[in-house]
């Protein structure tokens, strides 16, 4: 173990939370420079891909079918990805998601899509592995609400620095995506290099949380089954938010636009930091409530405050009670406290309330292939759907669409989840000091399924 993970074993908690979450926030911050600024290029003197799509469209759904597949690679790599080679699975992503970039800029206009997809497949896999080193601590909802930060400062601070290149640099729109990545390559390593060091989980942390491990395929299917109907609802939920997040992030620029803030570069920094700080103090609530499962309950309710943003911030703009930017600002918010807590808070808790022996890579991975396949259907729709529908008029109809539909989602499934961990409590959970529950080792033979003992023996020994 090196001297940083010595000392952040002995610090003190506030020490290890500021070292935990920065080394964190930067590295999936960095990973934005590689995903999001080719977003910024409006490719408006390019022809039609295959002579019937618009080319940034074309652009945009390549990357989102390689991040789609990505997730579902993620489901098997990410949970079954061992601690000791996280940081170069994280290393070695991103130099091939830059290596895309480069390609893109070199290669014809009909192949440039295609490195789109090339550089998706591999950054749909970061959140997941960097997650993996702050999961299964009592300080986990903290150091996930400044890890989920990144989602919105970075997608605006790097569409920014894209957009000053092709301004103020007149690097050209193909070559400026793999100009952006290269601007952040070596903070990148750096951070990843600091993010290894953070030590495991302590003795304590397990106590608190569960301890978490890799699953192989049988643990997934039955941890799956055994809660199928409230995955499902949460999974389908998910679909709904991560479609509207990709939608407003990849046509941000022409959305803004229409709003009349369109030439301005710092809009997209405007918005993000504003929005980030609202998020930040909704969310870092999360980590006063110390049972696990009033905690897993709560985030339902959070993602109900985020569709209640969502969908009354829009019917305000419509009726002319807030301007544009004071819209987007507390839309954005509604929807990242509805979106954010699916990627780390929400299933992190959920595997400590129903006392299993797993990882929340997994469930995280489960939920955002749907996700991915949510925003694939929203673009597909407004494309040839709805083609003659401006993109404001559309992105209004789809956040009224997303708050009311992904709400009644989470109801159900607060409701599936009460019921069932009330149900099961008396049987199979028994209050601890800190109040959480008793742990899935500590329940009778009996009770366990033979993986499970199998695990727990392996744990053991």
């Amino acid at each position: 173990m090196s001297l940083i993970s010595n000392f952040l074993q002995r610090s003190n908690t506030v020490v290890f939370v500021i070292y935990a979450s920065s080394a964190a926030f930067m590295t999936y911050f960095c990973m934005y420079a590689f995903r999001k600024p080719f977003s910024v290029g409006k490719f408006e003197q390019v022809d039609a891909f295959m002579g019937v799509l618009d080319f940034k469209i074309a652009l945009v759904l390549a990357q989102v079918f390689g991040y789609l597949l990505s997730k579902f690679i993620g489901i098997k790599v990410v949970s079954e990805l061992t601690a000791n080679r996280r940081a170069a699975a994280l290393v070695s992503l991103v130099l091939v998601a830059q290596f895309a970039l480069v390609l893109f800029a070199l290669v014809p206009e009909p192949f440039k899509p295609l490195m789109m997809f090339l550089n998706g497949v591999p950054l749909g896999m970061i959140w997941g592995i960097v997650f993996s080193f702050l999961e299964g601590r009592k300080t986990s909802e903290i150091l996930g609400a400044f890890l989920s930060v990144t989602f919105i400062v970075a997608s605006g601070l790097v569409r920014t620095v894209g957009q000053w290149l092709i301004l103020e640099l007149n690097v050209t729109e193909y070559w400026m995506p793999a100009a952006t990545g290269a601007i952040f390559a070596v903070p990148l390593f750096l951070s990843v290099y600091f993010l290894a060091q953070t030590p495991p989980p302590s003795p304590s942390d397990k106590a608190a949380r569960q301890a978490r491990a890799p699953m192989n395929g049988q643990q997934r299917l039955a941890f799956f089954l055994r809660y199928a109907p409230g995955i499902l609802l949460l999974i389908t939920s998910f679909l709904l938010f991560t479609g509207l997040r990709d939608f407003r992030d990849n046509f941000s620029a022409e959305i803004w636009q229409a709003l009349g803030h369109g030439e301005e570069p710092a809009i997209f920094a405007y918005a993000g930091i504003r929005i980030a700080g609202v998020v930040l103090f909704v969310l870092a609530a999360m980590v006063m409530i110390k049972n696990n499962t009033n905690a897993f309950l709560s985030n339902h309710g959070f993602i109900l405050l985020g569709c209640a943003l969502l969908g009354g911030t829009t019917y305000a703009f419509e009726q002319q009670w807030i301007d544009g930017k004071t819209w987007m600002v507390w839309l954005g918010a509604g929807l990242y406290i509805a979106y954010i807590p699916y990627n780390c808070f929400l299933f992190d808790r959920m595997i400590s309330a129903v006392g299993s022996t797993a990882n929340a890579g997994f469930l995280i991975y489960l939920a955002d292939s749907a996700g991915y396949l949510g925003s694939v259907s929203m673009l597909l729709y407004r494309t040839f759907a709805s083609p003659d529908i401006s993109w404001l008029e559309f992105f209004i109809h789809l956040c009224y669409l997303v708050a009311i539909l992904g709400g009644v989602l989470v109801m159900a499934s607060m409701g599936y989840f009460s019921i069932r961990l009330l149900r099961n409590k008396p049987a199979s959970q028994t209050p601890c000091p800190e109040g959480n529950t008793r742990p899935l080792a500590s329940k009778p033979k009996e009770e366990l399924s033979t993986s499970t003992r199998q695990l727990i023996y392996k744990e053991n020994t």
